[in-house]
């Protein structure tokens, strides 16, 4: 039997902490719960999840400051939990490196289905290669990428938009194929998530989009990757 997937769960809520423990475990997850931000963060160092499930009303800091924090200096893939459920608050989420988003109530098979999809993203098996592209290099296989030798903290979905451009180099994607890579995250912020995350993405590669050395954006169609020294593949 393989390694089990750790899911944190980080909410106020016992008896919904409780729930998810009962109803994920069965799908070969191992399921820790904390009730307060300060637990989670000790939680987050002590175990090392492989996801975390964050609820945004929380005592003392919200989800949101938590989200945050903890992508100070962790990729680890989050799914935000809310009770409001208001698109404003899904792009906030996106904007702070969120991986998808869910209000509540919430059916927990679709739950299950989130998790599973942000935990396959997360851990695609790319036949491992590495491209460089100028100051940048891309690890397909580690899934991870350098700047002028510098390992970047990307999250999930930062990495997987950054390696589809790269793989398309010199050719332009539209949204919707962008949007294809980031599946999971919640409809409603579909128009917004591939914005914030290249801009995310520009932001931790020092670009500057009206003088861009990776990320070109093709006004009205989407975006395309530039470099000065383009690879055969990727």
């Amino acid at each position: 039997m393989g390694k089990k997937d750790r899911i944190l769960v980080i909410d106020d809520d016992k008896k919904l902490n409780g729930l998810l423990r009962d109803y994920l475990s069965p799908f070969g997850f191992e399921v820790l719960t904390a009730v307060n931000p300060e637990e989670g963060l000790r939680y987050l160092k002590s175990h090392a999840p492989d996801l975390i499930i964050l609820d945004v009303m929380l005592p003392d800091m919200n989800g949101f400051e938590l989200c945050k924090i903890i992508r100070e200096d962790q990729t680890v893939p989050i799914i935000m939990l809310t009770a409001r459920g208001e698109v404003t608050d899904r792009v906030v989420g996106l904007e702070l490196g969120a991986d998808d988003y869910l209000a509540k109530p919430f059916e927990p098979r679709e739950l299950v289905a989130r998790i599973q999809a942000v935990l396959r993203r997360s851990a695609d098996n790319t036949t491992p290669r590495v491209r460089s592209f100028g100051r940048l290099r891309i690890d397909a296989g580690k899934r991870t990428a350098f700047l002028d030798d510098k390992p970047l903290s990307l999250t999930t979905n930062e990495f997987a938009a950054l390696s589809l451009l790269a793989r398309n180099a010199g050719k332009v994607l539209d949204r919707d194929r962008i949007l294809q890579e980031l599946r999971g995250i919640d409809s409603e912020a579909f128009n917004r998530s591939v914005d914030i995350t290249v801009s995310r993405l520009r932001q931790k590669l020092g670009d500057d989009s009206k003088t861009p050395f990776f990320i070109k954006t093709v006004w009205g169609v989407g975006y395309a990757f530039i470099s000065e020294d383009l690879p055969d593949d990727l």
